[in-house]
């Protein structure tokens, strides 16, 4: 891809979901809009297994990301978990710019439609806006092939936004795409 081209999720969000959230939430300012700012991908391994665990864990997460991943380690000792400070834990990748969108547009399209009986997506937020999610099965990305995968691991991403409020990061999540549950709506009966 060439620095020119801007990926097609982000193109909608400049012709379609910006104006969307300028003309519902009545923002005077087009910097007061909320945009996307990061996307943050991370897998957690036993921290007792092998060393082919984690390898495999970066190449996948790698593969996903369209980056390199980085290794995480403890950096304190609980011995509950029976982890010593500098075990490696896991491994994570932060997506900004065309990489982001280009993920974002991928789980969006690929992704999330590919689980088996998926009915959408939880709608909770941290508070400040910003959205996690995890999916226990990563070969619902086509990067994965499912046949050389020794080891099923889940992955994490979070979301991480400039809106202010929960209300407003969900309303620019949903006109991206993303597939929130419906509520459904408990009647109460009343005895009479």
């Amino acid at each position: 891809m060439s620095s020119q081209e801007t990926p097609a999720l982000k193109q909608h969000y400049i012709d379609v979901v910006a104006p969307g959230l300028k003309k519902s939430q009545g923002y005077q300012n087009d910097m007061e809009i909320p945009v996307i700012e990061k996307v943050v991908l991370n897998m957690g391994i036993n921290a007792s297994a092998d060393k082919s665990v984690l390898e495999e864990a970066v190449k996948n997460l790698s593969a996903i990301a369209g980056q390199a991943a980085v290794r995480t380690y403890a950096r304190k000792s609980i011995a509950n978990f029976k982890l010593r400070e500098g075990m490696p834990i896991g491994c994570k990748v932060t997506l900004r710019g065309n990489r982001m969108w280009d993920f974002l547009y991928r789980l969006l399209a690929v992704g999330l439609p590919s689980i088996r009986d998926f009915r959408g997506v939880h709608s909770r937020f941290d508070g400040n806006g910003n959205y996690s999610l995890g999916v226990t099965d990563i070969t619902i990305f086509p990067e994965i092939a499912t046949d050389t995968l020794k080891y099923q691991s889940g992955l994490e991403f979070t979301i991480v936004t400039s809106a202010a409020t929960n209300e407003e990061g969900k309303e620019l999540l949903t006109l991206l795409g993303m597939p929130f549950r419906k509520q459904e709506k408990k009647e109460e009966t009343t005895a009479a």
